[in-house]
């Protein structure tokens, strides 16, 4: 019996990626429609409504939409959404599309088409208001605000059909899981209850803390890595996930812990982002989202914890998905391991804080990284990583105090 979550507003993932025969006969009309090339986080938001992470979305959203998510995080129905999900285009661009109209949407890496969409409506968009809404900042140094505010001023939105998995499948290979994959990987472990760990760097001492902490309290962890476009400065996904290999084959129980990846860029919305990971991680079957400090968050943009309490802000039943929310962690000289502002009772000048950031900048200049910061076999692989680098090609990394990850 599978007693899983749910997915989202629905009884069955929706994913909107066409089999054979219909792939091929989808392919053969795209060949004669007019094409738009996508962004690359509007191919990844593509490509998780193809693999139903974004279920149950059937495209791209319209402006009663668009204006409900920002303004109320629901859809024109009143089903919970926190973050737009929408394709952008120039308002000269949008004058030559009438409504109607099907068009290609290629993939800007290599040309494919990625899938079609049927026109239903145009409609221009306050970015300002888009970015105090989603980010609390109209900042232009917020990598998130500088994306958005180079999208397009018209949005189209309407129905898809997904062509193409992006190359992610052939990249990946079995590290790339759709959400109807990892729902049989939970089943046939057993698992009722499965914690999602979100991460977009090599996991160090902390972070192997909160998905230990994570195990105690749920069958089973998946450590689900993004495989989208980062910022300069972070780690590339192949170099990560190679780390994370290590760190599980040598310190968690076997069967504990399934990796996996996802195609979408990071938005570095903080709060609004910690919401739409729990809901598409619903889709894929976990129970649990681990919020730790700063959750999807960049520089000092939001409070160590404002991902912890959106989620008091939310409707209840917004999401079946709950936060497990894990306080400031770090390594305690005095206590001899790994600890919380919870369990540890000791002055910080016996505390070790340890964040990705400050992990990068040790690496990144050739620093020495103490042993309570990561284990061996990682930081092996991540100095592997940073000596294969040109020096030139290595992007200054600033902290921006305690919570910086």
């Amino acid at each position: 019996m599978n007693t899983l979550v749910k997915p989202h507003g629905c009884e069955f993932l929706k994913p909107l990626f066409l089999e054979n025969p219909f792939l091929n006969e989808e392919r053969k009309r795209a060949s004669n429609m007019l094409s738009l090339p996508v962004s690359h986080r509007e191919k990844g938001d593509l490509l998780m409504l193809g693999i139903g992470g974004f279920t149950p979305l059937s495209g791209f959203m319209g402006h009663d939409d668009w204006k409900g998510v920002c303004d109320k995080y629901q859809l024109s129905n009143g089903l919970f959404w926190p973050i737009p999900i929408t394709l952008s285009i120039t308002e000269t661009l949008a004058k030559s599309i009438n409504l109607g109209t099907e068009i290609a949407l290629i993939d800007p890496d290599n040309q494919d088409i990625l899938a079609t969409m049927q026109i239903t409506e145009k409609y221009h968009i306050d970015k300002t208001h888009e970015c105090n809404s989603i980010y609390r900042t109209t900042d232009e140094e917020h990598p998130g605000v500088q994306m958005l505010m180079a999208q397009g001023e018209v949005n189209l939105a309407g129905p898809v059909k997904v062509l193409s998995q992006g190359g992610f499948p052939e990249k990946y290979g079995s590290l790339y899981l759709t959400p109807l994959q990892t729902r049989e990987i939970f089943i046939k472990n057993g698992w009722k209850t499965v914690a999602a760990f979100q991460t977009r760097n090599p996991m160090h001492r902390s972070h192997e803390y909160l998905a230990k902490v994570a195990i105690e309290v749920c069958d089973g962890v998946l450590i689900h890595s993004l495989l989208g476009n980062l910022k300069p400065g972070d780690i590339p996904a192949e170099v990560r996930t190679k780390a994370i290999d290590e760190l599980i084959k040598n310190y968690f129980v076997p069967k504990t812990l399934v990796q996996s990846g996802y195609p979408l860029d990071m938005r570095y919305a903080g709060p609004r982002e910690a919401l739409l990971h729990a809901l598409f991680r619903q889709n894929y079957g976990c129970s649990h989202q681990i919020i730790g400090r700063d959750h999807a968050g960049v520089g000092s943009y939001y409070g160590p914890f404002d991902a912890h309490h959106i989620f008091d802000e939310i409707p209840e039943g917004a999401l079946q998905t709950k936060p497990l929310k894990i306080d400031w962690t770090f390594w305690c000289y005095q206590c001899g391991g790994m600890a919380s502002a919870k369990t540890c009772p000791h002055d910080e000048k016996d505390r070790l804080l340890v964040s990705g950031t400050k992990l990068r900048k040790l690496l990144s200049d050739d620093e020495i990284v103490p042993n309570e910061f990561s284990r061996p076999e990682v930081l092996k692989i991540l100095r592997d990583y940073y000596t294969s680098i040109e020096d030139g090609d290595k992007v200054e990394i600033k902290l921006s105090g305690p919570s910086a990850r």
